[in-house]
């Protein structure tokens, strides 16, 4: 007889949270006879998970599936189809809400810190011991680190902790040769450290740290040992090897340099965890804000050891909370020497970083930083990285919200990654952070234009449309303010804009598709069949009266009016339906606000253009004498656009053209007169004082001299309206 095991692959599906393949096979358990028949047999079910942890958005999926089906046996290659299907359902899978929110509440910390090297010992510490290993710490440096170490061995373990606190010689003779001998042995100071490191853990022993002041001693020896790698940075430097023998001395030199810097860097792990501990108290914090500890932790950040960077990024992520802090990581290199952490392999100093830098992301000049030393690409790449993605996503936003640094993102690969984010969601909720970045990128001409390469512009519309999205209807309103190429692609998209405004649609929405078509000044658009066809114009004069809807929809008709009364057959139409004196009545309740001001004045200088609206508005409405009103108004823009408007009906109508030069000369005049008076007025206030009563009478009569004077010079100027302008009918001054 013989035994003999035979696996039957089953069903293959995916893991229900993880990114993994689960393979069900069964294993069938035969025994043999001499002839070959099975005389038992037992069948055994089980089960195979196969992790893809590597899959992200840019992975091959084919070249994964082929991997898979090689390395799994129990897989044949004729399922390798069925594999790169459940492949492609895997990248695509959305976590679900619970994962997310339990990613985004896992807190980072630096890992717990263990014996160092130099710190083992032979020899097994005991409590009862304690008199005895306090008795070594008053000998020579040898018998303090193995007194010493003893002790830590003790302090290790939490239960001993309260004992160890009542033992005031013991913590007092530990603080006194810290405090004599830290320079002269790294590894005896590295080990008291670390036994009141063991107090600083709980919260409730962080006086006794205090009492010894611990934590000062820990910022000086910080500071020395920055201090002392720069001073062996810059000897390594000048042994330079020329030749054979000076290359060996280098060698040695750069051996000897790594012990030291090992152990340096135990002695900076441990005092810089202690620090963390007792910066709980934003009192301590402060005191370590006062001596500098910003500037030595990004010092710091030089290093390459990963878990000592993770530490010192977990603190100034703490420290960069209050303002004081993230004004001094300004001053100091924080963000170049952050940007050389990104990207990293240890995940938990790369989520650190991230975070760090999202901190220090809502300070303007930070962020110009960010881009001036290059981590938007950096930035970018982390999209396919599922575990920084979010963070990634909110640092970009903050940066796209400066005007200035909008047109860089052009530059990088940013903006076809988030389309393709974009419409992987499908019918999902889209993040906020993602949508909004897009929004704010949307505002550039070139981003713009990036959007809506391919079927860019036809996605986004869909989804818009269909989902009646209206933060993906304020990308597609973003877009379409840019003149040139993005412009005329939405011709094909006027009418289903057009079919959204009506009363029944959410406000909200109409406000988009609203602004959206506002927007689009393109000449060959006939604006006559699309106002007839989905019969906006009564929902536009509807919308008119103040407080028939909120003001942000209210001007955005009033700037589509402007808009389409660029066309001759809109203008009259919308003159004939009664919507001007809507208008006037609209800018009488709304002539504190600079830009409905604008706007409806701009809807005039439109529709003077018109032979047939320009009559309306000049015989029948109140139009010109409001413009006349606004013509000196503050804001420049409105003067601009009222000038131009008041021009054009000068031009075509003679009473108006008189009415309006009138006013012109009168405020001109009236400026001219308003400075002679106030001259006037200053020469008499500096005679007002004057003890000399004759030199004030003969003051008097030269002012009035030159008062006379002024006024003959300007009749002498009647022709010529420079300096000094005049009524039209220049016997009369106004």
């Amino acid at each position: 007889t013989q035994n003999e095991n035979i696996m039957k692959a089953g069903s293959l599906d995916v893991h229900p949270t993880e990114k993994a393949l689960v393979v069900q096979y069964e294993v069938e358990a035969a025994v043999l006879g001499e002839t070959g028949d099975h005389m038992l047999g037992e069948r055994k079910e089980g089960q195979k998970i196969i992790r893809v942890k590597s899959l992200s958005p840019s992975t091959d999926v084919v070249a994964l599936a082929r991997k898979v089906v090689e390395e799994c046996k129990l897989i044949p290659p004729s399922r390798l189809p069925e594999v790169e299907q459940l492949l492609y359902y895997l990248q695509n899978r959305k976590p679900s809400p619970a994962q997310v929110e339990r990613k985004e509440k896992r807190v980072v910390k630096p890992r717990e810190l263990t014996p160092f090297e130099g710190m083992e010992l032979n020899a097994e510490a005991s409590i009862t011991g304690i008199d005895d290993y306090v008795e070594l710490l008053y000998e020579g440096i040898p018998e303090k680190i193995r007194g010493s170490a003893l002790i830590l061995q003790l302090a290790r373990n939490p239960d001993n902790l309260e004992e160890l606190l009542h033992n005031e010689t013991a913590l007092g003779a530990l603080a006194r040769v810290l405090r004599e001998d830290w320079k002269q042995s790294v590894e005896l100071a590295t080990i008291i450290i670390y036994i009141f490191f063991c107090f600083s853990s709980f919260s409730q022993f962080h006086g006794v740290v205090s009492h010894y002041k611990i934590g000062a001693l820990c910022m000086n020896v910080v500071e020395h040992e920055v201090k002392r790698h720069d001073v062996w940075r810059e000897e390594l430097h000048k042994k330079k090897p020329e030749n054979g023998s000076l290359r060996r001395d280098q060698e040695k030199a750069l051996r000897k340099y790594h012990d030291l810097l090992a152990k340096q860097e135990q002695l900076l792990r441990v005092s810089l965890y202690l620090l963390l501990n007792l910066a709980e108290d934003t009192r301590t914090e402060l005191k370590m804000r006062n001596k500098n500890i910003v500037g030595l932790l990004v010092k710091v950040l030089e290093r390459d050891d990963e878990e000592l960077l993770v530490l010192v990024v977990s603190f100034l992520k703490k420290l960069s909370i209050f303002l004081e802090n993230k004004n001094d990581m300004a001053e100091v290199d924080t963000v170049e020497q952050l940007a050389r952490l990104i990207p990293c392999d240890h995940e938990d100093l790369l989520n650190l970083t991230l975070r760090l830098l999202l901190n220090l992301s809502f300070d303007s000049g930070l962020r110009a930083k960010m881009v001036e030393v290059g981590l938007l690409p950096k930035l970018t790449a982390l999209f396919g990285d599922e575990n920084s993605r979010h963070i990634a996503l909110c640092i970009l936003y903050h940066i796209s919200v400066d005007d200035r640094f909008k047109a860089i993102f052009a530059y990088t690969d940013c903006i076809p990654q988030l389309m393709q984010m974009l419409y992987g969601h499908g019918e999902e909720k889209i993040d906020d952070e993602l949508i909004s970045i897009c929004i704010n990128l949307a505002a550039n001409k070139r981003n713009a234009q990036l959007m809506c390469e391919g079927n860019g512009l036809k996605m986004l519309m869909k989804r818009a449309l269909k989902m009646k999205d209206c933060l993906m209807m304020k990308i597609i309103r973003n877009i379409s303010q840019h003149d040139g190429p993005t412009k005329p692609l939405f011709i094909d998209y006027v009418g289903d804009l057009a079919a959204q405004i009506s009363a029944e649609e959410e406000e909200e929405f109409v406000l988009e598709c609203l602004g959206t078509l506002a927007n689009l000044t393109i000449p060959d658009l006939d604006w006559e069949l699309v106002l007839k066809e989905y019969n906006l114009v009564p929902f536009l004069k509807d919308r008119l009266k103040p407080g028939s809807a909120e003001d942000d929809l209210i001007l955005e008709v009033v700037i589509m009016i402007g808009t389409v009364s660029m066309d001759d057959a809109c203008a009259i139409m919308l003159a004939k339906s009664g919507i001007i004196p809507a208008i006037i009545e609209l800018l009488n309740a709304q002539q504190e606000d600079d830009e409905f001001v604008c706007q409806i004045v701009y809807v005039f200088y439109q529709m003077v253009f018109h032979q047939a609206t320009r009559d309306v508005i000049i015989k029948d409405t109140q139009a010109p004498a409001y413009l006349i009103d606004l013509m000196h108004d503050k804001n420049t823009e409105i003067r601009k656009v009222c000038d131009n408007t008041l021009d054009i009906i000068a031009e075509y109508d003679e009473e108006w053209g008189k009415k309006i030069q009138s006013e012109k000369f009168r405020f001109h005049n009236n400026q001219w007169l308003e400075m002679v008076e106030s001259r006037q007025a200053d020469e008499a206030e500096q005679y007002l004082y004057d003890d000399n009563r004759t030199d004030l009478f003969y003051s008097a009569g030269t002012h009035c001299r030159t008062h006379t004077h002024t006024n003959t010079h300007t009749l002498t100027l009647t022709s010529s309206r420079s300096n000094f302008i005049l009524c039209p009918d220049s016997s009369s001054l106004l």
